[in-house]
């Protein structure tokens, strides 16, 4: 079972934040990117971490691997803190952490062939292997997902979309990491090509013995690769459990929004929905609304809400939420959104 595995990663009291100039000569404001963030990934589970854009996920994503530094908080790598771990010793690391982009054409070099592309990790991860050893880990891997070993000399340009997705996996999969973190690996594909994609991470998942940190804003695409889900909501965990959970008995409002926001192709079932679509726009993180940051757009806010911010509260078992109606909002039927992957 997953939940008796080790942990490979703990963020504790997470924040980051940005400085945003407003103008020229203006005082700079402070954007809160994360707050108080909290959470495991144990090891060969998927934990997808959901919300819409603007919320913080891309941000958690670079903070975990380093890419950014937070401002506070610890990201324990096998117990290590990676806040604290010099330039040169974290470089080390990268080989044990690798990341999928978002728009796979933009995150490779035109310049340079598939192989080239692919090998290049090996080239500083790697500098004890000889150029034999890389390119024939790089067939290896080319084979793995599902690129043919003839295409090693094309370039990014000769690719599909999906294409040019798989040269991006097996560029993170080239140095054999322990953890990866798909950044919305699919939001940019075709829905028949997510599919695709959403299956051969899972294969790769079991075939490497991978953990991996999926990112997206859609809860549909998640629910097909998520052993956990991490719903995010101006920077902070507005509820966390498992994927069962989050679909079947959803606990915060922000949670059942993104359910039903998804498109339903059946008229009868749409009709039949609960009201609980988002309203409005995401708050601005620079000024987010006082107490519950959700309460501008929630159906079920009370005047309460606006006076404290809800704590996040293990509910059941290891589950999380942060809402102080969560009671009453339990049980109440939801039909989500079902995407056809």
């Amino acid at each position: 079972m997953i939940g008796t595995q080790e942990n490979l990663l703990e963020i504790r009291d997470l924040k980051k934040t940005f400085s945003i100039a407003t103008g020229l000569f203006s005082k700079k404001l402070t954007l809160t990117a994360l707050s108080d963030i909290n959470f495991n990934v144990r090891k060969g589970e998927t934990l997808g971490i959901v919300g819409e854009s603007g919320c913080g996920k891309s941000t958690l994503g670079r903070c975990i691997l380093q890419l950014i530094s937070p401002d506070e908080g610890q990201v324990l790598w096998l117990g290590q803190d990676l806040t604290r771990v010099p330039a040169e010793e974290m470089r080390k690391r990268r080989a044990d952490l690798q990341i999928i982009f978002q728009d796979p054409l933009a995150s490779l070099n035109p310049r340079m062939t598939v192989g080239e592309i692919i090998e290049d990790p090996l080239r500083a991860l790697k500098p004890d292997l000889s150029k034999t050893e890389r390119r024939a880990r790089v067939v290896r891997v080319m084979e793995a997902v599902g690129l043919l070993p003839e295409m090693i000399n094309r370039y990014p340009h000769e690719f599909s979309g999906g294409q040019a997705q798989r040269i991006g996996i097996a560029r993170a999969l080239i140095t054999e990491p322990k953890l990866i973190v798909c950044d919305e690996p699919v939001s940019a594909l075709d829905v028949s090509i997510q599919a695709q994609i959403l299956n051969l991470l899972a294969e790769l998942k079991d075939e490497f013995g991978l953990t991996l940190i999926f990112i997206s804003h859609n809860l549909s695409v998640v629910r097909h690769v998520s052993d956990r889900i991490l719903v995010l909501y101006l920077g902070r965990i507005v509820e966390l459990a498992s994927g069962d959970q989050i679909y079947d008995d959803p606990l915060h409002p922000y949670t059942r929004a993104l359910l039903t926001a998804v498109p339903i192709p059946d008229p009868k079932l749409a009709r039949q929905r609960n009201i609980d679509a988002l309203r409005g726009e995401i708050p601005s993180p620079i000024n987010p609304p006082s107490g519950c940051a959700f309460r501008t757009r929630c159906r079920f806010a009370k005047p309460e809400c606006a006076q404290t911010r809800p704590p996040l509260e293990t509910v059941e078992g290891e589950r999380l939420v942060a809402c102080i109606r969560w009671q009453e909002i339990q049980g109440e039927r939801v039909i989500e959104g079902t995407a056809s992957l």
